[in-house]
């Protein structure tokens, strides 16, 4: 005979106790009321200590400049939680790209055949390499 493992999880509606959790633990924003993944200050301050945290913010709030540049600076694989718009934004994707290289990933492909973009994320992380587009590394791969 097995038994389930139930947990549950207390979702937080007062945004109070919202700021309080996520300032802490910003991956804590998993346990607030849609409404409040939907708040700015409780996701900015989500995704300022942990930006991967943009995960679990709204559709509208994953589409906002100021969220995710603050998501991506404090972990630039937050930007697979973007929306396509600013997987298309130079500014966005630099910052991504300049914190964790393998960003480049995450990138819209217009970007991933961006010299500079290119360029910041190898800095990074060399591995890079090989998620820029086919264009870029047979100029690198041919650059004196």
């Amino acid at each position: 005979m097995t038994k389930e493992l139930t947990i549950e999880m207390k979702i937080v509606t007062d945004k109070t106790e919202a700021l309080e959790i996520v300032k802490k633990e910003g991956c804590d924003l998993q346990r607030v009321s849609k409404r409040l993944q939907d708040d700015k200050d409780v996701v900015m301050t989500a995704v300022e200590q942990y930006g991967g945290a943009l995960f679990y913010a709204s559709e509208r709030l994953q589409d906002d400049k100021d969220v995710v540049m603050a998501a991506v600076m404090q972990y630039g694989g937050a930007l697979w939680y973007t929306s396509d718009r600013l997987r298309d934004d130079k500014e966005v994707v630099m910052a991504a790209v300049k914190q964790y290289g393998l960003a480049l990933w995450y990138a819209s492909e217009r970007l991933r055949d961006d010299k500079e973009v290119f360029m910041v994320a190898v800095k990074q992380n060399w591995w890079a390499l090989w998620l820029a587009s086919k264009r870029l590394r047979d100029i690198i791969y041919w650059e004196d």
